[in-house]
């Protein structure tokens, strides 16, 4: 297992959609490395292009925490619902260190995806999971948290951003 580098925004492979891979075309070793990467950051969830590799796999962990371990594992996945209530919340990203902005994203999805196993589940994911569930498909479809504000919220963080 080895920590991989943290792609940090603007690199241009953050803003580049993944094309399904299927689950024989990711290894175990990617798995426990985003796995690694993920916990070492700390983050609760790392896409695979925030570490250079383009293909639709993310791993999150939503309770690690607050000493409760849910790691998952999803290649390939799908957003097949998401519900009307939406909620804002800031999130931050580990490609963007130090910026929070407010997001707001529908409050449960369900989500289809391939384990790392092989199974093809699809379950529903409410709070923080559906949050980090989104966020981690926003970034397999090119998508970072500065593409999800206003214009005007956009150029103050970028203004702040670049500065740095």
């Amino acid at each position: 297992m080895s920590l991989l580098p943290i792609l940090i925004w603007p690199d241009p492979r953050l803003s580049t959609p993944c094309e399904p891979v299927g689950a024989e075309g990711v290894t175990e070793e990617l798995i426990r490395d985003l796995f690694e990467t993920m916990y070492d950051a700390p983050g609760r969830g790392l896409a695979a292009p925030q570490v250079g590799v383009m293909q639709r796999v993310f791993v999150m962990d939503s309770g690690w925490k607050d000493g409760e371990m849910t790691p998952r594992a999803c290649i390939d996945p799908e957003i097949t619902w998401r519900s009307d209530e939406t909620g804002e919340v800031k999130e931050g990203c580990l490609s963007i260190p130090g910026v929070s902005v407010p997001v707001t994203r529908p409050t449960t999805i369900r989500l289809a995806y391939t384990s790392a196993a092989g199974e093809r589940i699809e379950e529903e994911l409410t709070g923080a999971e559906a949050l980090i569930a989104q966020h981690e498909i926003d970034h397999l479809d090119g998508l970072v948290t500065l593409d999800r504000v206003d214009e005007a919220v956009r150029a103050d963080i970028l203004s702040i951003y670049t500065a740095q």
